[in-house]
C-alpha cells in the first residue's frame, strides 16, 4: 500500500501537470480554431479511439494482471501487440475516404490518416508502459509524460498558429507518440526482451477477447454521442458538445490517470491472495467521490462562468449541456472501479453488459428526444446513464461481492460534503456582486469553495481527510529537506 500510495502521488502530479498544460492548450485553441474545425477532429477521434481498443487487444491489461509473467509470455505479448496495431493502422488508412464521404466532411480523411500513423509507433513503448505500471514505477513514467506532453503542446500551438487548422491537432498527436516511444527505450525494465514471439498467443488471445469485448463496447459507447450528434445535427453541434464535455471533464483531466493508476494490478494481487474486494472498492469509491462529486456539482452551478473565462463567448452555446453531463458523470463515478475489478478476477467480458445497455439507450433516447437543441441531446445521454445504473449495481453485488448497501454507504459522506459545497456556492453567487469581472468572481469563489470543501471534510470526518493530511505532510517534509539541502 505504501508503494502504491507513493506511486499515486507521483502519478497525480505528473498527470495533473500534463493535463493542466493540455487544458491551457485547449483554451488557446478555442480562440485559434473554429467550432467546426474542432468538431471535425472530434468526429475523427471517436473512430480512432474505437480502433485503439482493437489495437491493444487486451495486451496491456494482460501484462498488468498475469501472475506469472515470464520472458516468453512478454515476447508473445509484444508479438500480438505489433500484429494488431499495424493491422489496425492499415484498416484506418483504407476506411478514411469512406468515413469522410459518409459524414460529408472531407477534412476527416487527412486527419484519420495522420492519426493512423501513430498505430505504427505505439507498440514500441506500450509494453514498457504496462510493465512500469505493474511495478508501480510512476517516477519513470513521469519522465515520459512530461516529454510527450511538452512535445504535444508546443507542436499543437505552433502548427495552429501557422494555419494548419484541424491538422495541427493530428500532427501534434503523432509527434507526442513518437516522443513517448523514444523516451521509453532507456526506461525498459531489466530482463524485458526485445524480440517478439507468438508462442503463447492463445492464452493472450483468450484473455484479450474478453477485454476486447468490454473495451470495444465502451469505446463505441463513448463515440456514440459525437457520431449520433454529427449525423442528426452538424459539426457545429459536435464542437459545442465536445466543449461542454471538456468543461465537465475538468476534474478528470486534473486528476489524470491517477484515478485508475495501478487499479488492475492492485486488485489482481488482492484477488490472488484470496481477499475480498468489497472493502477496497468501498474505500476507493469514497475517496474518489469525496473530491469528484463536489467538483461536478460546482461545475454545474458555475458552468456559464467557466465557459466564458476559459473559452470565450463563442462557446456559450455549450452551457445548456453541462448540467445533464455532470449528473451522468457523478452517477458513473460510483462504478468507476468495477471494470478494473472484473478484469482483476479474470472476467473482463462482463463489463460489456452495462456498457451495452448504456449504448443502446443512448441511441434510443438520442433519436427520441433530440429536437435540434444541444440541451435535449445532453439529457438523452444523462437518461441513458441512469438507465444503466441498476445493471451496474447488480453486477457489483453478484460478481464482486460489493452490495448496493455497501456502495451507498461508501458515498454517504461524499454526498454530505457535496451538499455543503453547493450551499456555499449558492450563497456566494448571491453575495458577490454581478458587476464583478467574471474572472475575479470565479477566482474568489474558487478559493472560498476550496476552503469550504476542506472544512466539510473535517466536519463529516470523511475518509479523504486522512489522505489530504498525509499528502500535506509529505509535501511539507520534502520542502524542509529541500531548504536544508
Amino acid at each position: 500500500m505504501a508503494n502504491l500510495r507513493r506511486s499515486l502521488v507521483i502519478n497525480f502530479f505528473s498527470s495533473s501537470g500534463a493535463a493542466f498544460l493540455q487544458f491551457i492548450v485547449s483554451v488557446l485553441l478555442a480562440r485559434m480554431l473554429s467550432p467546426s474545425e474542432i468538431g471535425v477532429f472530434s468526429m475523427t477521434v471517436v473512430f480512432v479511439n474505437v480502433a485503439h481498443i482493437f489495437r491493444d487487444f487486451g495486451v496491456t491489461a494482460y501484462v498488468q494482471r498475469e501472475p506469472d509473467l515470464t520472458v516468453e509470455k512478454m515476447r508473445s505479448a509484444i508479438g500480438v501487440l505489433f500484429a494488431s496495431s499495424w493491422l489496425i493502422a492499415l484498416l484506418l488508412f483504407a476506411c478514411s475516404s469512406w468515413l469522410g464521404a459518409w459524414f460529408q466532411e472531407p477534412g476527416i480523411v487527412p486527419v484519420m490518416r495522420v492519426l493512423a500513423l501513430g498505430f505504427f509507433v505505439i507498440p514500441f513503448g506500450s509494453i514498457t508502459q504496462s510493465l512500469l505500471i505493474r511495478e508501480f514505477a510512476a517516477d519513470k513514467q513521469a519522465i515520459v509524460i512530461a516529454a510527450s506532453t511538452v512535445a504535444y503542446c508546443v507542436s499543437c500551438l505552433v502548427l495552429a498558429a501557422l494555419g494548419f487548422g484541424t491538422m495541427s491537432l493530428a500532427w501534434a498527436n503523432l509527434i507526442s507518440l513518437v516522443t513517448s516511444a523514444l523516451c521509453y527505450i532507456p526506461l525498459r525494465p531489466q530482463g524485458m526482451p526485445w524480440l517478439p514471439s507468438l508462442r503463447h498467443w492463445r492464452s493472450i488471445a483468450h484473455f484479450g477477447v474478453g477485454t476486447l469485448i468490454t473495451n470495444c463496447t465502451a469505446a463505441v459507447n463513448n463515440a456514440i454521442p459525437d457520431i449520433l450528434l454529427g449525423k442528426l445535427g452538424s459539426a457545429h453541434h459536435v464542437g459545442l458538445f465536445s466543449r461542454a464535455n471538456s468543461t465537465v471533464s475538468i476534474f478528470t483531466h486534473a486528476a489524470g490517470s491517477t484515478i485508475n493508476y495501478g487499479a488492475v494490478s492492485y486488485l489482481s494481487q488482492s484477488h490472488h491472495r484470496g481477499e475480498s474486494l468489497s472493502p477496497v472498492l468501498s474505500r476507493a469509491t469514497a475517496l474518489l467521490t469525496g473530491i469528484g462529486w463536489p467538483a461536478y456539482a460546482l461545475t454545474a452551478l458555475l458552468g456559464k462562468e467557466i465557459v466564458l473565462v476559459l473559452y470565450g463567448a463563442t462557446w456559450i452555446g455549450s452551457v445548456p449541456a453541462i448540467l445533464p453531463l455532470t449528473i451522468a458523470a457523478a452517477v458513473m463515478m460510483m462504478f468507476q472501479y468495477a471494470p478494473a475489478a472484473l478484469t482483476a478476477i479474470g472476467l473482463p467480458y462482463l463489463g460489456a453488459i452495462p456498457v451495452a445497455v448504456t449504448l443502446l439507450t443512448r441511441i434510443g433516447f438520442g433519436f427520441w428526444l433530440f429536437d435540434g437543441s444541444l440541451n435535449t441531446f445532453a439529457w438523452a445521454i444523462c437518461l441513458a446513464t441512469l438507465a444503466a445504473a441498476p445493471v451496474m449495481a447488480l453486477q457489483q453485488r453478484r460478481h464482486l461481492g460489493y452490495p448496493v448497501r455497501a456502495a451507498l454507504g461508501s458515498v454517504r459522506l461524499s454526498a454530505l460534503v457535496t451538499l455543503l459545497c453547493v450551499i456555499a456556492c449558492l450563497g456566494l453567487k448571491l453575495v458577490l456582486p454581478e458587476s464583478m469581472p467574471v474572472v475575479a468572481r470565479l477566482l474568489t469563489m474558487a478559493l472560498l469553495l476550496a476552503a469550504t470543501w476542506y472544512l466539510a471534510l473535517r466536519v463529516t470526518r470523511h475518509a479523504l481527510l486522512g489522505e489530504v493530511h498525509l499528502l500535506a505532510a509529505g509535501l511539507k517534509s520534502r520542502l524542509v529537506r529541500a531548504r536544508m539541502a
